[in-house]
């Protein structure tokens, strides 16, 4: 008989998306807070270029151990990816001893919309 204990699974985290077109209404205080706290996540060299990182790996995310070559330490690394959840911008899962990452499809729409909603606007008034 063995003694091996069956793990439960846990579920990953799921990272809601943050706000509407800048076009399509004013922001609460609230949506305010969660999109000034993304852009302020991204306004760090590393942490952009570690949110590129894990964006643009194939399958969409990114095990640490291939992310961490950004010219900083690994406790750095591990900071600027801890502040990126924070944000909301990634969400992560414990596989053995690595941790993965990655970018959920409605960030990166939301944001997106957030964005190219106020472009489109501003290019018509042209």
């Amino acid at each position: 008989m063995s003694n091996a204990k069956v793990l439960p699974l846990l579920e990953p985290e799921v990272v809601a998306p943050c706000c509407p077109p800048l076009n399509e209404r004013p922001m609460s205080a609230d949506e305010a807070e969660v999109a000034a706290r993304m852009f302020k996540a991204l306004g760090d060299p590393v942490r952009l270029r570690l949110f590129s990182a894990v964006a643009s790996h194939e399958g969409g995310e990114a095990c640490v151990c291939d992310i961490s070559d950004v010219g900083v330490s690994q406790p750095t690394v591990s900071h600027h990816l801890k502040k990126l959840k924070e944000a909301g911008l990634l969400s992560s899962e414990r596989r053995g001893t690595w941790v993965y990452y990655r970018v959920e499809p409605a960030v990166l729409a939301s944001m997106g919309a957030l964005l190219s909603g106020a472009a489109g606007a501003a290019g018509a008034g042209a």
